[in-house]
């Protein structure tokens, strides 16, 4: 396969959860795929499952990807050299980028305290990491987004409803969705896309509801298929929820 016709995505938060289940799928149809996420450890099991499932066989750290193959690259996405070091990854596969997923997320303090005792010190982090890094990552990105290329902000529906006690995380998340709906109306040659994954079951969310049983919520993987068919599909730029565009179930 010529570099040129290689798929390459970027995915933030791609240790665990969501962005783990995108991973998975992704490798499996032979994208390169290059994730990152803060905790090394993680992040390298990570490396480890998505290799042993590739058509194309594991590829070393700081090597070029080849189609199915996983770059990770741990770091904060709030440093300006992890963001980079992400970009440099990606174009090391040539033909430009095709997809850029923005999963990675900062809940802030948990259990979530209410705006008239929200300390903004912590306010002040759930907005870097959700709202301006993933600004920052995007204008990395975009002079080497291929043409037709995809951009996901993985979003809440709390950044859509007011929920008491989610002021900080779920302020954050409306203004993401407002930065890439803006996105979509200054590149409309660009698919962006705004996507709320519903409750999962998922670290995060249990820590959003400390001492709570959330057995009953969904895995990330349920939310999957709804966000690769968005992904390899040509819906307009928007907002979807990803329960909407699951395939149906024979």
């Amino acid at each position: 396969m010529a570099q040129s016709d290689i798929r390459t995505a970027i995915i933030t938060g791609g240790s665990r959860g969501l962005g783990l289940a995108l991973a998975r799928s992704l490798v499996g149809d032979g994208w390169s795929v290059v994730i990152d996420a803060r905790a090394g450890a993680d992040l390298a099991r990570a490396r480890r499952e998505l290799e042993g499932q590739g058509p194309s066989g594991p590829a070393d750290l700081g090597t070029s990807p080849t189609p199915g193959t996983v770059v990770a690259v741990a770091g904060d996405i709030t440093d300006a050299a992890h963001r980079r070091a992400l970009v440099d990854a990606a174009l090391a596969a040539g033909g430009g980028i095709e997809l850029l997923v923005h999963n990675a997320s900062h809940l802030g303090i948990s259990p979530q305290p209410r705006l008239a005792e929200y300390p903004l010190d912590h306010f002040a982090r759930v907005y870097e990491v959700n709202v301006t890094a993933p600004l920052a990552l995007t204008q990395l990105a975009l002079p080497v987004l291929r043409p037709s290329a995809c951009v996901v902000a993985v979003s809440s529906d709390a950044g859509v409803e007011a929920y008491e006690g989610w002021g900080g995380y779920g302020s954050s998340k409306a203004a993401l969705e407002h930065l890439f709906a803006v996105l979509a109306e200054e590149h409309p040659g660009l698919r962006v896309y705004r996507v709320d994954p519903g409750d999962m079951n998922t670290r995060m969310h249990q820590e959003a509801f400390p001492g709570e049983d959330i057995s009953d919520r969904p895995y990330p993987e349920e939310s999957g298929p709804g966000l690769l068919a968005l992904i390899e599909g040509e819906l307009p730029s928007g907002r979807y929820r990803a329960a909407d565009l699951a395939p149906a179930k024979g």
